[in-house]
């Protein structure tokens, strides 16, 4: 069993919507790891759902190209979703529309929200929507594609705005074609390599990414 296959097997639990750091936690154990078993077992970085690392379990599945692991996790740790109804805002008990640093694994709390506003995981969440879902690679003033979306999705549009040019992006996805070839066009014209080289000229241009 592979490190990937392993964590989504024993750290994933579906059934809270949470992804823990590590499993079973520090508790009765001699073992020192540190400052986290200060915490009450369950909670934060002491087998609770750490939101950093659950990001990157996510960002890992997508760098493998696992489309369907990716958007079931993604979906998972969406604080939008843990209030959707009345009955998640009561467990969760925390805003759902900004990360939580973390969510609680022990029993007694389960599925509620820890320290939210100033985590850093949103701007780890951002990227991974921007660079790993969406896909978006941009390298100087170069921008490149990789998206790993769901297989039925047919489309999906956003704008990038480069200074004072925005380009105007469209994903379109061939669903059912075995072809891996990815096709790009700038205003019309395909680009070499599947690159888009960005100028800011202040011009609306539009992108078409064809995979």
């Amino acid at each position: 069993m592979t490190a990937m296959e392993s964590a989504d097997k024993y750290l994933v639990r579906k059934e809270a919507g949470l992804i823990q750091l590590f499993d079973p936690p520090f508790d009765k154990s001699d073992l020192n790891p540190g400052y986290i078993k200060g915490y009450v077992p369950g909670v934060r970085e002491n087998g609770g759902q750490y939101t950093h690392a659950a990001i990157w379990l996510v960002m890992a599945f997508a760098a493998m190209g696992n489309r369907k692991k990716t958007w079931e996790l993604l979906q998972m740790i969406n604080p939008l979703n843990r209030g959707n109804t009345v009955e998640k805002i009561a467990v969760y008990k925390s805003e759902p529309y900004v990360i939580a640093a973390d969510v609680y694994a022990v029993k007694s709390h389960k599925g509620r929200g820890g320290w939210t506003w100033y985590t850093g995981s949103a701007g780890w969440m951002y990227q991974l929507i921007t660079d790993y879902f969406v896909g978006l690679k941009k390298e100087g003033n170069t921008l490149q594609f990789e998206p790993c979306i769901p297989e039925d999705w047919e489309s999906f549009d956003i704008k990038y705005h480069y200074g004072n040019t925005v380009y105007s992006i469209s994903f379109l996805q061939s669903i059912g074609e075995t072809s891996t070839a990815m096709k790009v066009f700038l205003d019309d014209a395909e680009q070499q390599n599947g690159t888009v080289v960005l100028h800011d000229d202040g011009i609306e241009h539009k992108v078409v990414v064809k995979f």
